[in-house]
């Protein structure tokens, strides 16, 4: 009779801890240790990988998983593909930080990303033959919707840029995404989309504004670790 290998990959090393459905990715792994020991009960940690922390528990009585994935779509695509195609994980809802490129944005907005314009590559290797739409999980973005207006959140429903670029030598690059409407910038959400369409599996990028980039406002980096809880919270009623 042969023996069944466990599930694991050389950047995920569960050693037999379960991953479960739903899962939260913040970029920060510290973000996801916060998140883990503030909310969730009866923790366990899946992974340690490279740093890249990784933990299930529940959250009022559901499995609930949260990892970090590191920075740009590069990173967020391995650990999203590695989660969806290995351990099964069906839904993948992001909790990041953003820049601001719309006037009416403050410091600590959430976003709703429904959809995600890129200037990346990543989805040339899927060789559609035209443009494809990126755009979130209808169903997750409608709860997450229905979530924050019964919390009295306010949220911004709408495109972001995810870009592979953090430092433009292009000044006026953001400018030009801001004229066709993009309400902040972010890396990670077009990689995220991309897997979870072809997968077959649910995807949604929930931000917060932590700088206004026209306008150099910014949240320190502890504030942006521990602050942001309303996303936090919105994202973890999704399970």
């Amino acid at each position: 009779m042969k023996t069944q290998t466990p599930k694991e990959t050389p950047h995920i090393k569960p050693n037999g801890a379960e991953i479960a459905e739903t899962i939260l990715l913040p970029g920060d792994p510290l973000r996801a240790k916060f998140i883990a020991e503030t909310y969730l009960e009866d923790v366990v940690q899946f992974n340690e990988v490279r740093g890249m922390l990784g933990y299930t528990g529940t959250y009022k009585g559901k499995r609930l998983s949260v990892m970090g994935t590191g920075m740009g779509t590069p990173s967020m695509s391995l650990y999203s593909w590695e989660l969806i195609h290995v351990f099964g994980v069906k839904n993948l809802i992001r909790i990041g930080s953003a820049g601001a490129i719309q006037d009416h944005l403050q410091l600590n907005d959430i976003v709703l990303a429904m959809g995600s314009s890129t200037d990346s590559n990543y989805m040339h290797q899927f060789n559609v033959p035209g443009h494809y739409s990126i755009t979130a999980s209808f169903d997750l973005l409608e709860k997450a919707k229905k979530i924050a207006d019964e919390k009295g959140q306010k949220v911004h429903v709408g495109n972001v840029l995810s870009s592979d670029i953090f430092y433009n030598v292009d000044p006026t690059a953001l400018e030009r995404w801001s004229k066709m409407g993009i309400l902040c910038a972010e890396m990670e959400s077009a990689g995220l989309y991309l897997n979870a369409a072809y997968a077959g599996v649910n995807a949604l990028c929930i931000l917060t504004v932590s700088d206004h980039i026209f306008r150099h406002e910014f949240l320190s980096a502890e504030e942006r670790q521990t602050s942001f809880t309303n996303m936090m919270e919105i994202a973890l009623e999704l399970a």
